[in-house]
């Protein structure tokens, strides 16, 4: 039985400590966010529109029927009219009610490379668009990664929070012995009474803070962590310092669609060629003497080559391409704007990182002090030396102390992650 419990105990407790770190909570993250499903939209738009851009080498083929009347139409003249009356011939002329079903088949030859850039351009504009999802999910982690390193300080001040209650509690019986001895004053153990409430109060404050973050981080990650204690991450090193961020590669995307849309303003400007046939079913027929002798519907077609060319590209062709520049220098200056800043902020946080480790290598040795200092005042209590007020401000300064290095510890960790974030490492 003895055994059984032992066991249920230790299954609770590993359950209750389940780790969960930094790069498992950005991964969920980016899955959960409802942006991921994005990247399978432009996808399947690209598709889509690919798949009309191949459809303009397919012969296209188009239905059409009129009826029409004219208040004029082809004669022959009054005297050629007369001789075919005398040799007997009926040629009433055209009619001024016209009917006509047709149909029309072109086929592109040429179009001056035309359906090649627009292929391009719709690569290029999807590239773009999974580009600027690409910047809003990295912008997601760096949210992910100030609330975990947000719960890891409160964890840590909820530590730190619940050692000062152990030693006020120690302390507090320790003054009660001393009360019932005569060595210590009723007032010695209001005073470590009130400070023990202000203490748990203190921890409830901060546990209710880490509680608001942690739901916070659940809404983010999609999964609850309720039993799940975040591990604090291994302190990385930071060599490389190039610039890998995703904002660039939307630049270059941008710049790319620029490039093309110039190829898109050369293809205009290029005479089109294609092939046609038609055919139509009405009256007056292409035989138009025939037409005149006789008002019945006739077969008709026609085949053949055809140029178009539009001269009023032109005209804004100089226009079109100034745009494109002025837009390119936009992108060259974000460029270097983006640039500046990162080198600024990387600059930043570079100084304070050294600042925190600096921090950090006297943190160890403070606390060891304040320790040592407030044992020693624990036992001049004991023996009447020092008051009750003194031993509690030893005690809050041990947990400022050792509050403070916890703090600079993860402090340090986030702005290194800070700076991984700048340069995407």
């Amino acid at each position: 039985m003895r055994s059984f419990v032992f066991c249920l105990l230790l299954a609770v407790q590993t359950l209750y400590v389940e780790g969960q770190s930094l790069e498992e909570c950005r991964r969920l993250a980016r899955e959960h966010y409802p942006e991921i499903s994005q990247y399978g939209l432009i996808a399947q738009t690209e598709q889509y529109d690919l798949s009309n851009a191949a459809k303009a080498w397919i012969p296209q083929v188009s239905l059409s029927g009129q009826a029409t009347w004219q208040s004029a139409t082809p004669t022959y003249p009054e005297i050629f009219g007369a001789i075919l009356s005398e040799k007997g011939v009926d040629m009433s002329g055209i009619r001024k009610d016209q009917y006509k079903v047709a149909v029309d088949i072109s086929q592109t030859l040429w179009d001056g490379g035309q359906s090649k850039v627009n292929r391009a351009l719709i690569d290029a504009e999807a590239a773009e668009q999974r580009h600027r999802v690409d910047v809003d999910l990295y912008a997601l982690q760096s949210r992910v990664d100030d609330l975990y390193f947000g719960i890891l300080l409160l964890d840590e001040r909820v530590a730190q929070t619940q050692a000062q209650i152990v030693l006020l509690e120690n302390n507090l019986s320790r003054i009660r012995t001393c009360l019932r001895n005569g060595v210590a004053m009723q007032s010695d153990v209001d005073a470590v009474e009130a400070e023990l409430l202000s203490a748990r109060q203190t921890m409830l404050q901060v546990e209710a803070s880490r509680a608001s973050y942690r739901r916070m981080l659940e809404i983010f990650i999609g999964r609850p962590l309720d039993q799940v204690r975040l591990e604090r991450p291994a302190m990385p090193e930071v060599a490389d310092r190039s610039l890998r961020r995703p904002e660039l590669g939307l630049l270059d995307a941008q710049a790319q669609t620029i490039d093309i849309r110039r190829r898109a303003i050369t293809s205009s400007l290029m005479p089109r060629f294609s092939a046609f046939a038609q055919g139509y079913y009405g009256y007056p027929g292409l035989d138009m003497f025939k037409s005149m002798m006789s008002p019945g519907w006739t077969v008709n077609a026609m085949v053949g080559v055809r140029m178009s060319w539009n001269i009023g590209a032109f005209y804004t062709k100089r226009n079109s391409l100034g745009k494109l520049n002025a837009a390119q220098r936009q992108i060259d200056i974000r460029r270097d704007v983006f640039a500046f800043n990162t080198r600024l902020q990387t600059a930043q946080e570079e100084g304070e990182i050294e600042r925190l480790r600096q921090v950090i290598e006297s943190d160890g040795q403070i606390v060891e002090l304040r320790r040592s200092v407030r044992m020693a005042a624990e036992s001049q209590l004991e023996n009447g030396v020092i008051e009750t007020t003194d031993l509690l401000r030893k005690i809050t300064e041990e947990t400022s102390a050792a509050l403070n290095r916890s703090t600079h510890e993860i402090e340090l960790l986030k702005t290194i992650y800070e700076l991984k974030y700048v340069l995407n490492q």
